[in-house]
């Protein structure tokens, strides 16, 4: 794989890292299944080109795709809190309403942004180092950013109850915790996160297109277990950044296997490629713990036999 290859793998990881960040918010933290994240991700895409084909500068239209990003997290919550709706039919409900949604807001299918100012626009032109880098560079600053908010406010009293009420939500709610109003707050966070990844998405492929979201809630699962899988997440911190570790990794990996000429994969096996990647994620974690467990056994065994040889000898 070309270096230039290996940078357009970070960079993809990058942004695909916050949306990592967000399924880790409404998955492991508030323990919400929330498919939302296919609709809000090309939300994001979308309402930042309209706005900034529109002439709106390229950071007021990414906040703008934060805020829709969040109103749509905080549909699918007010759905399971108030109306009672499960909450993986909530996801559901939100996630195909955004498909039709997102196609309102664009006015087409598609919308390039080939010749337009983007976010990337100070980090590109002449004076400025290659592209290749630059842009990994500002959006590793934007995940940092993003990772220290994130970190002070789970350590903060609102983070600390909404860790409690995804842990035991009849305990918080015994303890004077507004459940409702903590679930809406944690998945407005979460989908704010994923559009925030989905407007920079498009903004650095110049163009956000209604099918861009399709299958991103897998990505984000597999660098989440991923993540988990390769470093301690014993704490939110080194949770945060498992994700973020994750997701380069994950990226990287499909972008080796699209480089190998050997194994003869396309662009078209990419679903492939990523229902393997997300199947080895799902399957080492236990996997170490069982070979951890036999080595242990092995051991004791190896230790008790030669004790008895030496008993036996004695």
């Amino acid at each position: 794989m070309s270096l230039i290859a290996f940078l357009g793998a970070v960079e993809t990881g990058l942004i695909f890292g916050l949306v990592a960040l967000g399924v880790y918010l409404s998955f492991r933290i508030l323990d919400f299944p929330d498919l939302t994240v296919d609709g809000s991700f090309p939300l994001g895409g979308a309402v930042a080109a309209t706005a900034i084909v529109s002439g709106w500068d390229p950071f007021l239209a990414t906040g703008l795709a934060m805020v829709c990003g969040a109103g749509a997290g905080a549909v699918t919550a007010l759905l399971n809190t108030r109306l009672k709706i499960l909450h993986l039919l909530a996801s559901i409900l939100t996630m195909i309403a955004l498909y039709s949604i997102n196609l309102r807001i664009m006015g087409r299918p598609n919308v390039a942004l080939l010749m337009e100012p983007t976010v990337f626009s100070m980090v590109e032109g002449p004076g400025m180092p290659p592209r290749a880098w630059m842009i990994p560079a500002a959006l590793l600053v934007v995940v940092v950013v993003c990772l220290l908010v994130f970190n002070l406010f789970m350590a903060s009293r609102a983070g600390l109850a909404m860790r409690a009420t995804g842990a035991n939500p009849r305990m918080a709610g015994a303890q004077g915790v507004a459940t409702g109003s903590v679930i809406v707050l944690g998945m407005a966070m979460s989908n704010a996160l994923v559009a925030l990844a989905g407007a920079l998405f498009a903004q650095s492929q110049g163009g956000a297109d209604v099918t861009m979201g399709v299958g991103v809630i897998i990505i984000g699962l597999a660098s989440v277990i991923g993540g988990e899988a390769i470093m301690p997440t014993r704490t939110v911190v080194l949770a945060s950044i498992a994700c973020i570790l994750g997701a380069i990794l994950y990226r990287t990996a499909v972008a080796l296997a699209l480089n190998a000429d050997f194994i003869g994969l396309q662009a078209q096996d990419l679903n492939l490629i990523t229902a393997v990647l997300v199947g080895l994620a799902l399957v080492l974690p236990n996997s170490k713990g069982a070979f951890g467990r036999w080595s242990k056994g092995a051991f004791g065994r190896r230790i008790r036999t030669r004790g008895g040889a030496r008993g036996a000898k004695s």
